[in-house]
């Protein structure tokens, strides 16, 4: 298994320069096709305007959408035209609540979505909401880098996030090609249930799993020291030096098409290296 079709998906160019150097770089590390969607959000809710006026103001709001991608597509293009690697760019204009199906019907083609931190100053939800659609409606993994990309995606040193849920384990089956490639994989777990189905050997399992398949793996079982269970690994890839984690998403409520559930949130809000998510 490895990543051929990689795509990124640009809402804004200012926020979108990390996510577009590591999907480069992925592209060229994988050889891989590398697809930019460049969306024009209409974040705009209609209902809202004085009567008579909301066929213009409709009009001159989906005009700027168009216009935006417009300009999102010719600042891809310039940071692509020098590359080295195949790629295309696509533009699409979308409101807020549609991001979703337009998304999802791209990701699901992907072998790998790569994008930049969801939260921070100046994010808006429509970056939240892309990732969302490729993590529960696409189904394909997503590679989230923070701001301050190096411009390597080496994963000398992984982290999996292992708590034993269908979620981990799926994002651990789609990271092969990286944790094949790491110099160490370290599964994990953070006060494993006493009575669990691993009470014997926490994560046991999973590393004779991953040792068959040319994995460097060891297990690591701390302690919650820490409130949440995303400090504790956070402050554990902290100490470690290690370069990137892979992890399990997990959606908390089925109102809208997905949110993002609490550890996944605290974790995309603190990593300080690149995250590799699936559900």
């Amino acid at each position: 298994m490895s990543y051929k079709s990689i795509l990124t998906i640009v809402t804004d160019l200012g926020a979108a320069k990390a996510q577009l150097d590591a999907a480069v770089v992925m592209a060229r590390q994988e050889q891989a096709h590398l697809d930019v969607l460049c969306l024009g959000v209409d974040v705009s809710q209609t209902g809202y305007y004085y009567a008579g006026a909301t066929a213009y103001v409709q009009k001159e709001i989906i005009e700027q959408a168009q216009d935006e991608a417009r300009k999102i597509e010719e600042g891809v293009l310039a940071r692509l035209k020098a590359e080295d690697i195949r790629w295309a760019t696509e533009t699409m204009v979308v409101q807020l609540g549609s991001i979703s199906p337009a998304v999802a019907i791209r990701a699901r083609f992907a072998d790998l979505v790569v994008m930049g931190r969801p939260y921070g100053e100046d994010r808006g939800q429509e970056i939240e909401a892309t990732i969302e659609a490729a993590l529960f409606e696409g189904n394909v993994p997503v590679l989230i880098v923070p701001d301050d990309f190096n411009g390597r995606l080496s994963g000398r040193h992984v982290v999996v996030a292992w708590n034993q849920s269908d979620e981990s384990l799926n994002a651990v089956r789609d990271a092969l090609p990286l944790l094949k490639a790491a110099e160490k994989v370290d599964i994990t777990l953070v006060a494993p249930p006493a009575h669990g189905p691993e009470r014997a050997d926490p994560g046991s399992a999973l590393c004779q799993m991953l040792v068959r398949h040319g994995v460097a793996a060891e297990v690591t079982v701390l302690p919650k020291t820490m409130p949440r269970i995303s400090d504790v690994i956070n402050r554990h890839v902290s100490d470690t030096s290690a370069d990137m984690i892979v992890m399990g998403a997990y959606g908390h409520s089925r109102f809208r098409e997905a949110i993002l559930g609490g550890a996944t949130r605290h974790m995309l809000e603190m990593a300080a290296v690149p995250v590799l998510m699936s559900h």
